[in-house]
């Protein structure tokens, strides 16, 4: 019996502190590239639609501070398979096959950065921006030199 006022305080504790709040929508920063030719975009991941206004048959999008692969829907006008990547310095990619042009993305959600908690008092904030989960924290693809 004298668990349950112990078990009664944790609870109202855990609710009364949320994990995370946001009063604007994170900002999504992406890179498209085709060949030699690239273009970038900022956009809030609202889950609006945001068209390119780019025809550059595009391979890779670099997302050095969005989980894109994972949050971002890509429109294309043909059919497409999308792959995550990592380059060799530590940043997000979608690889795009067969390159096309992108006409529109969409974001949704949040991601934590580096070095964050994304686990805090034992529930889960979110997935990781550009890196793994690793004791409750947000670790780089690649350890800095």
């Amino acid at each position: 019996m004298m668990l349950l006022p112990a078990v009664a305080l944790l609870l109202g504790l855990a609710a009364a502190s949320p994990i995370e709040e946001r009063d604007t929508p994170q900002t999504v920063h992406l890179t498209f590239h085709g060949g030699p030719a690239s273009y970038s975009m900022a956009f809030p991941a609202d889950g609006k639609v945001y068209p390119t206004n780019n025809n550059i048959a595009v391979n890779i999008i670099d997302a050095p501070d969005y989980n894109a692969i994972g949050q971002c829907t890509f429109y294309t006008q043909g059919e497409k398979a999308l792959v995550g990547g990592i380059t060799p310095e530590g940043v997000n990619q979608v690889i795009i096959g067969p390159p096309q042009p992108v006409t529109g993305v969409s974001c949704l959600g949040i991601c934590i950065p580096i070095y964050s908690d994304c686990y805090r008092n034992g529930q889960y904030v979110g997935p990781c921006c550009n890196g793994f989960c690793a004791a409750n924290k947000c670790r780089p693809w690649i350890q800095p030199s």
